[in-house]
């Protein structure tokens, strides 16, 4: 047993202020004293159920703290036994922050710096880990079930949890300061468009003009940066597809929730540890189009798919959808044309230009606000190609120098294609 925790060491703290082991310097005893005493147990309470294993943590954790004469209150003793059960059978300090709905994201820097979102907005707290060896047991145990390989051959994953969040997960020798941990919460209940309307994300205005879009099987490309609501704002409009209509949803990282019932999922899968079996983004898009798809939904656009997508857009599958990384709905476009360079396609610019100027008719570019709040920035379509140009027409944009309202920039759409339709 440490030498720190010895009969004595540590008396009230009425007595010796400051000299009380912290919860987590206690908690890291605790732990190897736990570990010591279930290795003694004749049945393995690590695989019963929770109350019997939080029994038994309870009663040795109570009988560690009176052979030190430790000062504990009950109600510290009960919070400390449910982190030590935790952190035996689950994930440690983030256990809690998976079941609390109110936080969105978890961002661990280390084992002694933890960040979560709330509304959009992100706070330090102040759980820890107990070290980096604790931190790294974690994360190994989030990867587990999932059949996920990180060491230091593969020091970075991304994968998804069976509850279906996000994690990104990078280790030493590529993290410099210690492991790194990101988790994105998987919503169990996906806003609507009542929601979006309630948070300020749009008006009426602009959510009747995208419901008509919908409807008409506009090819709808939703732009933003990281954390401004793309994949919230795709399932909403999904949600508007007919239910008549047979989709195919492609996403690195499945976190569409579409009530269709004729929906099939499709998602990549990276290599595995020989480096073979990988699909990529690509190969579904191609294999969707021979699937008999009303549309396409695109989880978010990132590389050589691009081109298949603008092909699908523009050869009878109206109506499809995607995300895209880009500050606003002009550089959305050009982003757009760049990835079909990066995939290594010659085509002559305005054959390019053409191309994504015929597949993409409404831009919705998305925002975060400095208060935290998500929402729609502008509303533009695509109208023409013009001396080599995109022509764009703003139908709807957010009045940032005002005093934040949604502005109707146009009645009536410029462009031919949008007239034909609406």
């Amino acid at each position: 047993m440490d030498a720190t925790f010895e009969k004595g060491s540590w008396m009230n703290r009425d007595t010796y202020p400051g000299r009380l082991p912290q919860p987590s310097a206690l908690k890291g005893a605790l732990h190897r004293h736990l570990i010591d005493a279930l290795e003694e147990e004749d049945d393995n309470l690590l695989d019963g159920s929770r109350f019997m294993l939080l029994q038994f943590v309870t009663n040795q954790l109570s009988d560690y703290i009176q052979a030190r004469h430790l000062a504990y209150s009950r109600y510290e003793q009960d919070q400390l036994a449910e982190e030590l059960v935790d952190e035996l059978i689950g994930f440690g300090p983030l256990e809690s922050l998976l079941r609390d709905p109110t936080v969105t994201e978890i961002l661990v820097n280390g084992p002694y710096r933890v960040f979560i979102e709330r509304s959009g907005v992100l706070q330090q707290i102040d759980l820890r880990f107990i070290d980096e060896a604790h931190l790294l047991q974690v994360i190994q145990r989030i990867l587990a079930p999932i059949g996920r390989r990180l060491d230091e051959s593969s020091p970075m994953v991304d994968a998804r949890m069976p509850d279906g969040s996000r994690i990104n997960a990078v280790i030493p020798p590529v993290a410099i300061d210690g492991a790194a941990l990101s988790v994105r919460k998987f919503r169990q209940d996906m806003l609507r468009s009542a929601d979006l309307l309630a948070s300020r994300s749009l008006n009426r205005d602009m959510l009747e003009f995208l419901e008509l879009a919908v409807r008409q099987r506009c090819n709808i490309l939703i732009s933003g940066g990281t954390g401004t609501g793309k994949t919230t704002m795709l399932n909403m409009l999904s949600q508007l597809i007919s239910p008549r209509e047979r989709l195919v949803t492609i996403e690195d990282t499945a976190e569409l929730q579409l009530k269709h019932d004729h929906v099939v999922r499709l998602e990549t899968r990276p290599p595995n540890a020989d480096g073979h079996g990988e699909v990529v983004a690509r190969d579904l898009v191609r294999n969707a189009l021979r699937m008999r798809p009303d549309r396409i939904i695109l989880g978010e656009i990132r590389g050589t798919e691009v081109l298949d997508v603008l092909m699908a857009m523009n050869t009878g599958h109206d109506g499809s959808m995607t995300t895209l990384h880009a500050n606003n709905a002009q550089d959305a476009l050009l982003r757009l044309e760049s990835l079909v360079g990066m995939a290594g396609v010659q085509v002559a610019e305005r054959t390019l230009r053409q191309t994504i100027c015929s597949a993409i008719d409404v831009v919705v570019q998305l925002i975060r606000l400095a208060d935290g709040r998500r929402c729609v920035s502008e509303i533009q379509e695509v109208v023409m190609l013009r001396d080599d140009q995109f022509v764009t027409n703003t139908l709807f944009r957010l009045d940032r120098q005002g005093n934040g309202v949604f502005v109707r920039e146009s009645a009536n759409p410029a462009g031919e294609k949008l007239k034909r339709i609406f």
